[in-house]
């Protein structure tokens, strides 16, 4: 079936995580993606990875995980004519996304208006760490300064080991995932409208934006966040306990699954309990609240309480490792992540995810896997009109 961004074209000039993630996400559903990279070089991510033979074949696995279905051309936009092949570009595209510092394309003579001119129906999406204005527009910004910055290490962890960074690049998936959906809205008003866009994504306005209660705590309430470890500030019980066997996630967050937590592990005195009786309550004795349940989870393994709790509706879950989760026959159902072989500089197969959501018109889905650097230059240039000798003549001149 038909996928929601088949026919759209978008010119992919980022490096690395955020701007990758964001042209991944329209290339799953269906979006023609032409990566855009340094000659040579190509996009850093090519050479990040756990696998040092990937990364020496300029096929890491960073690389790979956000690069399936787009096509691979070399461009040097320091040179003229380098940048006329990509005004020849944006000229057929209906989206270019770039993540260079504020104001890179303006200096390569390449910037929003330059474009503009050339497709007024483009959708231009700028992806920085702090945006295109502001006195830090122009500072170096990686995940983890982000998440820094924004606040998210000062309340990871507990007030014992805060802050602390949270363990993937969340802050360039934040922003990728942002730009994709401004990127999405932004289609919907060119189809209906005709005119284009220009929008600034910030990595760090992206991710106090997603922190939304704690934020909001603060704000409306006055109440400075801290760091809780695995509990939840919200309600109790609910974070992190250990059993008999292994850590178990509970979040009995309403007063009903508290109840009913309490009848289940045998400690039915305990919803009378003044101590316990009410949320605000059992906030304030929280600890006294954990070496009880604690005491009765002892009797079971974590996962054997997940299946009880789960059955009597309490959320419930035991605390698993990246591989235990990926084996999960819940993840394997939803058909969670794709296989490609064969793929050109690598020596084995290559498992990717996909989107994390599910259409009835059609899962968001790649057909081809991640490129090899410039793999599809001269194809792309040909389906410009560009002639075999010109294209020879570019090689010779380091402009692919």
């Amino acid at each position: 079936m038909t996928k929601a961004f088949e026919g759209i074209r978008v010119l992919d000039l980022t490096n690395v995580l955020a701007g990758p993630f964001c042209a991944y996400q329209l290339a799953l559903q269906g979006a023609d993606v032409i990566k855009v990279e340094v000659p040579g070089t190509g996009d850093l991510a090519r050479q990040l990875g756990a696998d040092a033979t990937l990364n020496a074949n300029g096929m890491g696995a960073s690389f790979l995980a956000q690069n399936g279905g787009k096509r691979s051309m070399t461009l040097n936009l320091k040179s003229e004519a380098g940048r006329e092949v990509l005004l020849r570009l944006v000229r057929s595209a209906d989206v270019l996304i770039e993540n260079f510092r504020p104001g890179v394309m303006d200096r390569l003579g390449v910037g929003y208006e330059v474009l503009k001119a050339a497709n007024p129906r483009l959708v231009y999406c700028a992806i920085s760490g702090f945006g295109q204005n502001g006195p830090m527009r122009g500072a170096p910004a990686y995940d983890q300064i982000v998440q820094g910055l924004s606040g998210v290490m000062s309340i990871t962890g507990s007030e014992a080991s805060a802050p602390l960074r949270v363990g993937y690049p969340m802050a360039d998936t934040i922003g990728g995932i942002t730009a994709a959906f401004a990127v999405a809205s932004a289609l919907v008003r060119q189809q209906r409208t005709g005119e284009g866009d220009f929008i600034d994504v910030s990595m760090l306005d992206s991710t106090i934006v997603t922190m939304g209660w704690v934020v909001s705590n603060y704000l409306i309430a006055g109440v400075v966040p801290r760091p809780m470890g695995n509990e939840n500030f919200t309600a109790v019980p609910s974070g992190t306990f250990r059993t008999g066997d292994g850590l178990l996630n509970i979040a009995a967050n309403k007063q009903e699954q508290f109840e009913a937590l309490m009848r289940v592990i045998g400690r039915p005195e305990l919803i009378e309990d003044a101590r316990f009786s009410r949320r605000e309550t059992r906030k304030q004795n929280r600890a006294a609240l954990t070496i009880e349940l604690e005491q009765a989870l002892a009797a079971k393994s974590a996962r054997d309480w997940a299946d009880i709790l789960s059955g009597i509706g309490v959320p419930a879950g035991p605390v698993l490792t990246v591989p235990e989760a990926l084996a999960l026959p819940q993840i394997q159902e939803r058909e969670l992540t794709a296989r490609f072989e064969g793929v050109p500089g690598v020596d084995r197969p290559v498992e990717v995810v996909r989107a994390g959501f599910k259409m009835a018109g059609g899962d968001p889905d790649v057909e081809t896997p991640p490129p090899a650097l410039g793999a599809h230059t001269d194809q792309i240039l040909q389906d410009l009109g560009y002639a075999r000798d010109e294209i020879g003549a570019m090689r010779a001149n380091d402009v692919v």
